[in-house]
């Protein structure tokens, strides 16, 4: 925190978004940055929905034994509207020694505070969730950086396929593996880094078996198996593996980018699906289709064995394929 100075605290911070992590991480930022300029500030958090306007100008006001505070203020959004316009008139013209901090989930609900905060010229930090494919990768980007190392596209895309989703879990591979390497990360380091992840996904079944590849299908099922992934988000993948080859097949020729938008998809699924397509036929797809349905009315209650329905069903699949070639 070193350069840190009194005049580069912002004297209110907006923090707008629903993402947990990012608020949170936010919060903590904001609190060690102030402590940096003074070890004994005086932190104190409130919810905005349980806070009266008269509470809130005793906190606001000059004190009479000095002394830097931080108010954090939660769930902005749920304040009402004598405290919202006190406020923002207290944002017009902050105490130097006072940094207000708002946290808002930037919807509909108390837009108007939002608003008028950022108009009094309050620092926004942006804290929505991530929801595109893109911006999960540029948010891996970011994290490594953040943790000192540096970190390719392809191996963004291969941590996302290892870690899945969740901003916590991610954020947390992004710095183990910052750590436990030089830090400079490709597709391949993480490939061996999560080795045994990677190949418990279903999704990883249904990948090795849409384009033929039957042995790295059936390893991939049974170690998913071994260590105790349920079989129906297996038989889930697969179907949803041989319906967008079929969705993407259909819709003909272009671009990824230029078939995004008339299939509501993006375009890297568009892309894998093209590759995945290659060999196919329509007949092929349909017989593939009628096996993944099969499987599935299977594994979610038809069948006592489930590993058995699945194997079966990887072949089967494969073999849809194969008489496509042929």
């Amino acid at each position: 925190m070193g350069g840190v100075t009194p005049a580069s605290l912002a004297p209110i911070l907006l923090v707008l978004g629903d993402e947990e992590l990012l608020a949170t991480r936010a919060v903590t930022e904001a609190v060690a940055k102030v402590r940096s300029v003074d070890p004994e500030v005086d932190v104190r958090e409130y919810q905005a929905s349980a806070l009266t306007v008269g509470e809130i100008a005793e906190m606001l006001s000059p004190s009479l034994f000095g002394g830097r505070r931080l108010l954090i203020l939660r769930s902005g959004q749920d304040a009402r509207k004598d405290l919202v316009a006190a406020l923002l008139a207290y944002a017009k013209n902050p105490d130097p020694e006072v940094q207000l901090l708002v946290l808002h989930l930037g919807g509909a609900k108390g837009k108007a505070f939002a608003d008028g905060l950022r108009a009094a010229g309050a620092t926004v930090v942006p804290a929505a969730k991530i929801k595109g494919h893109r911006d999960r990768v540029a948010f891996v980007r970011d994290e490594i950086r953040r943790a000192g190392g540096k970190c390719t596209d392809d191996a963004a895309e291969a941590l996302i396929a290892a870690v899945g989703n969740d901003m916590r879990e991610l954020a947390a591979a992004c710095s183990q593996l910052v750590a436990d390497t030089d830090g400079r990360i490709s597709a391949e380091t993480v490939s061996r880094y999560y080795r045994g992840r990677v190949e418990v996904t279903g999704f990883t079944v249904a990948d090795a078996t849409m384009v033929g590849d039957v042995p790295a299908a059936l390893e991939a099922l049974r170690w998913a198996l071994h260590v105790g992934v349920d079989p129906v988000p297996i038989a889930d993948a697969l179907a949803d593996g041989v319906r967008t080859v079929a969705r993407v097949a259909s819709a003909g020729r272009g671009s990824p980018y230029q078939l995004a938008s008339n299939l509501g998809m993006p375009a890297w699924k568009i892309e894998r699906a093209q590759r995945q397509g290659r060999g196919w036929t329509p007949e092929g797809l349909v017989r593939a289709m009628q096996v993944a349905a099969e499987c599935n009315a299977a594994v979610k209650g038809g069948s006592d064995d489930r590993a058995y329905a699945l194997e079966r069903a990887v072949f089967s699949v494969a073999a849809a394929r194969q008489g496509s070639a042929r």
